[in-house]
């Protein structure tokens, strides 16, 4: 075993035989600095979290001067000028109609909480069977085990955990009118036990880049508000402009009652997650009896430098032309993946804003670890996922950098079918 993995366990990975990694000595921009000399244009922004690129001078240094001047503490009997900040910030994102802000330290918390949220909700009004939530196949929240267990059982990384998992319900997505007629009729029959219902808004990410229209998150939107059930959008990984608005569910006529954000939050740079719900929603906390508040608190929530880190984020996206960034990005992905059609391989392409997806019919574990080793040979990090490979690359990716991904990707594509 190579000696920097003598005592690490890493993530979604087989130990066992893994005798060389790879180590990163620094970053900056759009690339990743090997220790061996080569350089990696990321084409995911670590997991989709770099949308500034890596080392962005405003937040650095905004950072630093919270540093000097507080690194950390407690958000229990206390609060800060940088926490409070952030949540009027981000309430003025969403024109007051979320109103509440808990912060968390990752996004697998953020959706632990609103899990919560929604079962207290219930519970604080009386209604102890709401308990359950609907999700959806292909769905992906999380790797905690409340979140496993409104993730996809078999087409997600979770089918070892199904028989302890806590049992919820999974409904294929609404599209079409089979899939809406299931849908009614199943709120209809299990309202007295649903307390909410969980969609990632437009993309489901790591559960294949799959895709759905505004027109599908309305209809859903539209059903449950009848029968008073609760709406929590998990915006993880669509939200901070990443399918081309600031939050995917901005594209559509609906609104949550609890929303999941984090990862781009901090611009890749600290961990840091928030579940911001309505005023409504926060109402049924509010009491002079005991055990009615919730009763959840990380203990580096709100963490100062991570805070900091997001309201220079935030500035960021004031002060630049994202939408026009990802239009341009999104344009040149839709255009450059059209030719991947021809590959009898590849099943489907699709583009959503900062995201290009190629779909393959099958990908084997031996076809991942070849291809993860041909995207080191051109100098691109790209990571394979199930039967996709994707594109999720920093909103400031020059357009040279963003046709040597394309264009590598194809010669080694062309490369495989001729294997």
């Amino acid at each position: 075993m190579h000696k920097d993995l003598e005592n690490l366990w890493l993530p979604y990975t087989q130990m066992k035989g893994l005798n060389s990694i790879l180590k990163a000595q620094k970053t900056h921009s759009s690339k990743i600095f090997l220790d061996n000399g080569k350089s990696l244009i990321d084409g995911i922004s670590s997991w989709w979290t770099a949308c500034h690129g890596y080392n962005n001078k405003h937040i650095r240094k905004k950072i630093i001067s919270q540093l000097n001047l507080m690194p950390h503490v407690m958000f229990g009997g206390l609060v800060h000028d940088q926490g409070v900040l952030l949540s009027k910030r981000l309430i003025k994102i969403f024109n007051n109609k979320l109103e509440k802000v808990f912060f968390t330290d990752s996004g697998s918390v953020s959706v632990e909480v609103a899990l919560k949220i929604a079962v207290q909700y219930w519970l604080n009004k009386g209604k102890e069977k709401k308990n359950k939530f609907i999700f959806f196949k292909n769905g992906y929240h999380g790797d905690t085990s409340g979140t496993m267990s409104i993730c996809d059982p078999e087409e997600g990384m979770h089918k070892l955990f199904k028989n302890y998992l806590r049992k919820n319900y999974m409904l294929s997505i609404p599209e079409s009118e089979r899939d809406k007629n299931k849908f009614l009729n199943f709120i209809n029959r299990y309202n007295d036990k649903v307390a909410g219902v969980i969609i990632e808004p437009l993309v489901q990410s790591a559960g294949g880049m799959k895709f759905h229209s505004p027109s599908t998150l309305e209809f859903i939107y539209k059903a449950i508000k009848k029968k008073k059930v609760l709406l929590i959008y998990d915006e993880i990984a669509t939200g901070f402009f990443r399918t081309g608005s600031m939050f995917a569910f901005q594209q559509t006529n609906s609104c949550p009652d609890i929303l999941c954000i984090g990862k781009a939050l901090t611009g890749g740079t600290l961990s840091l997650a928030a579940t911001i719900s309505t005023k409504k929603v926060f109402a049924a906390f509010l009491s002079n009896k005991k055990n009615k508040e919730l009763m959840h608190g990380p203990t580096y929530m709100a963490n100062p430098l991570a805070c900091a880190a997001a309201n220079a984020s935030l500035d960021l996206f004031e002060k630049v032309n994202y939408e026009k960034k990802i239009k341009i990005i999104e344009k040149i992905l839709h255009k450059e993946l059209e030719k991947f059609r021809k590959l009898k391989f590849v099943k489907q392409v699709r583009t959503k804003g900062a995201i290009g997806v190629i779909e393959f019919f099958y990908l084997s574990e031996k076809n991942i670890l070849w291809l993860r080793n041909e995207f080191i040979k051109k100098n691109i990090w790209v990571r394979p996922l199930k039967n996709i490979i994707y594109f999720m690359p920093p909103f400031i990716i020059n357009k040279t950098e963003l046709y040597h991904l394309l264009e590598s990707t194809y010669q080694i594509l062309s490369k495989w079918k001729k294997k």
